[in-house]
């Protein structure tokens, strides 16, 4: 496991506790450029292998995450559908830190103040590894598809499915 000795979010520490191999990866950030695509143009990496997080709320199950590539939007139909929902909406980002214990630009999907019901786009099985928040702005993790998936019990879905 690489990482930095002073760094310890919530993620990194649920990460380590299960021993799960990860990577953490630092870079430049600032309040206007929170987006994923800039976090792959700082890190000089596939816009495909950074995942970002996002929280939203459906009309049945409540909350729930979804992972999707840097480069998609996420396809809000296709999350209602997978997560049993007849339509799901993002959070006010007003929300975000007293729900997550996150705030925007350092959401991670591991390691929130609760755990919600997680959805992961399929095309992340594609990656041998890809990048989401540490949960902290500038700080990302790197990790296997599949570790993620377990270390959030997500559900895989189809975020391109009409």
């Amino acid at each position: 496991m690489k990482k930095k000795a002073n760094i310890k979010t919530n993620a990194i520490r649920m990460v380590e506790r299960q021993k799960v191999q990860y990577q953490i990866f630092e870079y430049e950030w600032d309040e206007e450029h929170l987006d994923a695509v800039h976090v792959s143009e700082q890190m000089g990496i596939s816009v495909e292998q950074v995942y970002k997080t996002i929280v939203l709320h459906g009309d049945k199950t409540g909350y729930l995450v979804a992972c999707v590539a840097a480069n998609h939007e996420l396809n809000l139909k296709a999350l209602a559908k997978a997560s049993k929902n007849k339509k799901v909406e993002l959070i006010p980002v007003s929300q975000l830190e007293s729900l997550t214990g996150y705030i925007r630009g350092g959401c991670s999907p591991v390691g929130m103040k609760k755990s919600f019901p997680t959805y992961i786009d399929l095309r992340a099985k594609e990656q041998e590894t890809i990048r989401v928040s540490a949960g902290k702005r500038g700080i990302q993790m790197e990790l296997t598809p599949q570790d993620l998936q377990q270390l959030t019990r997500a559900e895989w879905f189809d975020n391109l499915e009409n």
